[in-house]
């Protein structure tokens, strides 16, 4: 059956292709890091065919040409189900919203749907709407404008007049000084304390005029304020009734978001978030392809068997996604929800949980009493992780007891394998923290990208961030970024791969990785790269060079350790 001889309401698939020789999966899929089951990759096949084919609705992709605009590729899912007659097909589904709509032929529909022109969420929008058209219009209104222009110049013809009189005072006081004091030795005493009475009562009404004055500009701008405070008042009112009709119904959002799982146990946004970090859910979570999909296999009875999501078309500006390219569910909005749509089956172990290795594969390529320097296998931490303590650091505070300090004196990517350096005393640690600090360590790495290079060398220079929605991604971000800078120069060119070398002039986390596969970077990720290129059997990226001043003879070192690629 195609995609579309499908009643609206079915979104079952049944495969094409014959799938006979292939058997199921033991367990259901890990959902943060997979390679993608054999039937999970007809099924985004199949789909693939289908986005290239059918005329139902029209979204430009950007595959062909770049496209201006937000939301132009989209992540895509598919999971393979099974129903209670044993038949195998597959469900469809997109992240967000896809042409403007919710609801597509074929594609399972959304948990709620936003756009519903008579749900409450489109209304209560509306409502909201012309909240902030009210705002704008009241921002806008003649009569406030006039109000507040005539009470701007009010303040100041009052500042003016009110200096002008005083300055008047002054003058004044300064020339009945002056006229007492010609007067002291030239009139009789009678007629000099008439005088004194005469200066006194003119100094008195001054003052009272002053005060009159004050009263009155106090009175006029007393009114102009209120005329203002008007128009601000019901603005004020106004954004009140914003905030709380937003989240009102955010909230009533929320409620509408219930998950089940596989034994039909319901649960809603704010019960799965409420333990998180973030405590309130993300915007756009519940809408991702993930749990629309397992959400349509649980109410419809069909059992989840593998599943896969992969991202089609342009990439955006700031994240890593390449057309055509399978990628695990976020972490940040699906976690939560899938640690509760999940429970109850079976599901592959997590291979990243818990990375351990043998006592000998944690090398010493150098040793004296002060310094130590590793080559860190490849998926080993450096230093304690949330699932498992086993790192580099544990090691080798178990092996040297007596070790003072902080010990390691710079981290590697758990993925990333080569050289690191550890200082066996505090003193040590300090003098070589201070020396990487002021950037006079010199590092080189060594990879292996997943394409070919022309040009021979540069820098690149993109700012990172974390992916607050999807950690421990990094995202290229000019306005909340850090700096960072990698000067890079190609070894050789071989079966559409380019060997590199790699100085990073900064340390920022996955930084070589994102400036290799950015489209504003290299363009090409590293092999091996499961977040930002294709898993392999390792990341081909390696810590190979390490220039420093040895923290207490004073001398050069200079140290080197091939990769094992």
């Amino acid at each position: 059956m195609s995609h579309h001889n499908i009643m609206p309401e079915d979104c079952f698939t049944a495969f094409r292709e014959s799938i006979d020789s292939i058997s199921l999966p033991q367990k259901f899929t890990f959902p943060f890091y997979y390679k993608p089951h054999p039937l999970s990759l007809i099924a985004a096949k199949e789909l693939q065919n289908h986005l290239l084919n059918q005329k139902d609705w029209e979204h430009d992709f950007g595959i062909v040409h770049y496209v201006e605009g937000s939301n132009i590729g989209k992540m895509f899912g598919v999971l393979v189900v099974q129903k209670t007659t044993g038949e195998i097909g597959y469900l469809s589904a997109f992240s967000g919203k896809l042409a403007g709509t919710n609801h597509l032929p074929g594609f399972v529909p959304p948990i709620y749907d936003l756009l519903n022109k008579d749900g409450f969420f489109k209304i209560e929008e509306n409502n909201i709407s012309e909240i902030n058209h009210r705002i704008k219009a009241l921002k806008k209104a003649d009569d406030y404008l006039l109000a507040k222009n005539t009470y701007q110049q009010q303040i100041k013809d009052s500042e003016k007049e009110l200096a002008d009189f005083k300055l008047f005072m002054k003058l004044e006081k300064q020339q009945r000084k002056d006229k007492r004091n010609q007067a002291k030795d030239k009139l009789d005493p009678s007629v000099f304390n008439e005088l004194e009475e005469v200066l006194k009562q003119e100094s008195l009404k001054h003052q009272y005029d002053f005060k009159q004055l004050k009263k009155h500009w106090k009175e006029l701008l007393g009114n102009s304020q209120k005329c203002v405070d008007k128009f601000a008042y019901e603005i004020e009112n106004l954004k009140e009734e914003r905030k709380l009709r937003s989240g009102l119904l955010q909230q009533k959002l929320f409620n509408q978001y219930q998950f089940l799982n596989i034994d039909l146990q319901t649960k809603g946004l704010n019960d799965i978030f409420k333990d998180t970090s973030q405590k309130i859910p993300p915007a756009g979570a519940g809408d991702c392809a993930a749990p629309k999909l397992l959400q349509y296999a649980f109410q419809h009875n069909l059992k989840p068997i593998a599943m896969a999501e992969f991202w089609w078309g342009q990439s955006p500006k700031s994240e890593i996604r390449t057309h055509g390219n399978f990628y695990p569910a976020c972490r940040g909005k699906c976690e939560p929800i899938l640690g509760h749509m999940l429970k109850g089956m079976l599901v592959d172990d997590n291979p990243i949980q818990a990375p351990t290795i043998d006592d000998h594969e944690l090398k010493v390529v150098f040793e004296d009493e002060d310094i130590l320097l590793v080559n860190k296998p490849t998926e080993f931490l450096s230093v304690p992780g949330k699932q498992t303590d086993d790192s580099v650091y544990s090691r080798i505070k178990e092996k040297y007891p007596n070790a003072t300090g902080p010990l390691l004196v710079h981290r590697l990517d758990m993925s990333t394998s080569g050289l690191l350096l550890i200082a066996k005393n505090k003193e040590a640690h300090k003098v070589l923290q201070s020396q990487f600090i002021n950037r006079t360590v010199n590092k080189r790495y060594i990879a292996v990208l997943d394409g070919t290079i022309k040009e021979d060398e540069g820098l690149i220079d993109l700012p990172l961030r974390v992916d607050l929605d999807d950690r421990p991604r990094q995202l290229v971000c000019y306005e909340h970024g850090k700096p960072a800078q990698t000067r890079w120069k190609v070894i050789e060119r071989s079966d559409d791969q380019t060997r590199v070398q790699f100085f990073p002039l900064t340390g920022r986390t996955h930084q070589l990785r994102v400036h290799s596969a950015h489209a504003q970077g290299l363009n090409t990720p590293i092999v091996g790269d499961d977040l930002y290129g294709t898993m392999k059997n390792r990341l081909h990226l390696h810590a190979e060079f390490l220039e420093f001043t040895h923290p207490v003879t004073g001398k050069k070192m200079k140290i080197k350790v091939k990769p094992d690629f």
